[in-house]
């Protein structure tokens, strides 16, 4: 079995973030949308992060110095297409909305409260509804993609918490 990794951003500025409109992926045959990010490269394997900000640089043209209270908030693990997905996802504010065209896909500053009626990614969906609820928590969550006895997907979320001792 293959394991894809993945860093997504999400950018958040005047009570909006910043998503991205795909027609299409490897994985989806129609339009979607998500965050910012993509594929992590083979030497950015111990650095999710550095990834997420190769990705929104390429991406939306922001700089390291256009985004604050840049964290990773979620791990996010599902089985999809018969490979492990494993996700890192960070959320940050911007100083400004000024992004570049991407030829990834059309960028477009949406409300929060609006974002729950975008067709995005189950994983995605439940992940932005629980940094909405939850964005004034500092713990990094991991989300993991279950499926229940009626075969109907659901997330299962733990925190990751610092370990003292052995």
């Amino acid at each position: 079995m293959e394991i894809r990794q993945m860093a997504t951003a999400f950018l958040i500025n005047e009570g909006s973030v910043l998503m991205m409109k795909k027609e299409k992926s490897k994985i989806f045959n129609f339009a979607f949308w998500g965050g910012i990010g993509g594929h992590i490269e083979p030497n950015e394997l111990n650095s999710p992060m550095e990834a997420s900000f190769r990705e929104i640089k390429e991406e939306t043209g922001f700089k390291i110095d256009d985004i604050d209270n840049f964290r990773q908030k979620y791990i996010l693990l599902e089985k999809n297409s018969g490979e492990i997905r494993q996700q890192y996802v960070y959320f940050g504010e911007t100083k400004h909305r000024n992004f570049i065209p991407s030829d990834e896909g059309e960028l477009y500053w949406i409300p929060k409260n609006e974002i729950s009626s975008l067709y995005t990614s189950k994983i995605i969906n439940l992940t932005i509804k629980h940094y909405l609820n939850n964005n004034d928590i500092d713990d990094v969550f991991v989300g993991t993609m279950m499926t229940n006895n009626e075969f109907k997907s659901d997330i299962q979320w733990s925190v990751i918490k610092e370990t003292i001792g052995f």
